[in-house]
């Protein structure tokens, strides 16, 4: 046993003097490596223009760009400025006339005789009307009253007329009342025409003659004018307002 150990060690010994006096084996000659058949050149080669990345990102097409601002909304949804006004079927209805036009008319011996005028109310101003203190003791021309409202009272006959004397031919007149005693009236006859109802120009009468004073039954409230045929060729106008009604005989020639 102790032999082989002696042998063992003089082994290694041998060995590692016998390496350190061989040199050490030249590597194997590597031969260089071929060249790849393309050389990849120092600088990438451009991109060809089909290839090359823009500088910048090209403009978006028209089509495609978004406005600035958007666009401004049709007319049809533009809301107007100021609310459209009420049509005219939501507007108010007028005011009526505080004296209402109104025609009486009648036939007398065949005849027709016509009275246009504008119908007054009493309105509350009984014993306050006919007196120079009332209500037409205003007028311009009072105690000269136009026998209505607003614009002079039309007469219009298609026969020649007799009223207790007073001859009036066919054709136009106006008619007034003189008021001068407020329960004995006297209707006037005048050759003006077209005229404002206080616009009264006495050279212009035809002439005068009194009416018959009756107190109506009951109060008149609206102003009224009455042409009643009572047969023979003869009738009756009637003048009424208030608590007064003034009548004359008419005769139709």
């Amino acid at each position: 046993m102790k032999r082989l150990l002696v042998c063992t060690g003089l082994f290694i010994v041998a060995t590692a003097l016998f390496a350190q006096q061989t040199p050490p084996a030249s590597p194997p000659a590597v031969p260089p490596a071929s060249p790849p058949e393309t050389v990849a050149p120092q600088t990438a080669p451009a991109v060809p223009p089909a290839a090359v990345a823009p500088a910048t990102a090209p403009a978006v097409p028209p089509a495609a760009v978004a406005p600035a601002t958007a666009p401004a909304a049709p007319p049809a949804a533009v809301a107007p400025a100021t609310a459209p006004a009420a049509p005219p079927a939501a507007a108010a209805p007028p005011t009526p006339p505080k004296s209402p036009s109104a025609t009486e008319s009648g036939t007398i011996g065949g005849k027709a005789i016509t009275i246009t005028y504008s119908s007054p109310g009493v309105k509350g101003r009984t014993g306050k009307i006919f007196t120079k203190d009332g209500l037409i003791g205003k007028d311009p021309h009072y105690p000269v009253w136009r026998a209505g409202a607003n614009a002079a009272t039309k007469l219009h006959t298609d026969a020649d007329l007799d009223i207790t004397g007073l001859k009036i031919p066919k054709g136009d007149y106006t008619l007034f009342v003189d008021l001068t005693d407020p329960d004995n009236w006297v209707l006037i006859v005048n050759k003006q025409t077209g005229q404002w109802g206080l616009a009264y120009d006495k050279a212009q009468d035809l002439g005068q003659v009194k009416m018959t004073m009756e107190k109506p039954p009951a109060l008149v409230e609206n102003l009224k004018y009455t042409v009643k045929d009572l047969g023979g060729n003869k009738g009756k106008l009637t003048l009424a307002w208030e608590n007064h009604s003034g009548s004359v005989p008419i005769v139709v020639h």
